[in-house]
């Protein structure tokens, strides 16, 4: 169980993100400043749930420009207004992304980490972590000397975090999560689920996520 919130009602937060979203991370820090908000009025037990923005890419990734022109038909223009929005949104809730930031990697092995974590009691030290690591540091989260070093900086077993990465553990049980949430109709991310039945959707205002905790909680006491 992930706790981000003690007292108030408890509600069950599914966060299906990546790592490589931008939108997610900003997401993340918008729905916890709403946390921070409504502490005492709400419980949160929040879990990060897999997704893949782009499965088919190589270890090595892809050129981000290259590979956003590619995906979305963005002019060079449109992408640098892109990453100055993103950039702006980020410096207002306190989160830094860096503007050399080069390639888009990979996430299926991140993912299997936070998988792991969650069963620690890790997962959001880890989901912060990969966070900070891509867009804040510039590095390889699909790199295994990368990804153990992030894990270990967590209070995770390096060994083990190798062991799991040299292997095919918890590959089932991501691939199975990131199917049912394409069953269920989830597309882009992030998706944000409360009590497993009220979606939000994308990298939403503090403001959004504070009046829906509120109004869930509400409803929920009756």
């Amino acid at each position: 169980m992930n706790a981000t919130a003690t007292g108030g009602v408890p509600l069950r937060i599914d966060f299906v993100s990546d790592v490589v979203c931008p939108w997610c991370a900003i997401g993340l820090a918008s729905l916890e400043q709403a946390l921070e908000r409504t502490r005492g009025e709400v419980q949160a037990e929040l879990h990060f749930r897999p997704f893949e923005l782009n499965p088919q890419l190589p270890p090595e990734g892809e050129d981000i420009a290259g590979h956003l022109q590619k995906k979305y038909g963005l002019s060079p223009a449109q992408l640098a207004e892109s990453h100055e929005r993103i950039r702006q949104r980020g410096a207002e809730l306190g989160f830094t992304f860096a503007a050399d930031r080069r390639r888009i990697y990979n996430t299926f092995d991140a993912h299997r980490l936070l998988h792991w974590a969650a069963l620690e009691g890790s997962q959001i030290a880890l989901k912060h972590a990969l966070l900070r690591a891509y867009f804040t540091d510039g590095q390889n989260v699909s790199n295994h000397d990368t990804l153990v070093r992030i894990a270990g900086g967590t209070g995770l077993a390096p060994d083990r975090a190798r062991e799991i990465l040299a292997s095919d553990t918890y590959a089932s049980e991501v691939r199975a999560e990131e199917q049912l949430h394409r069953q269920n109709g989830i597309n882009a991310v992030p998706a944000i689920i409360i009590d497993q039945q009220h979606l939000i959707s994308g990298g939403q205002p503090m403001e959004v996520f504070e009046r829906a905790l509120r109004q869930i909680a509400t409803a929920k006491t009756g």
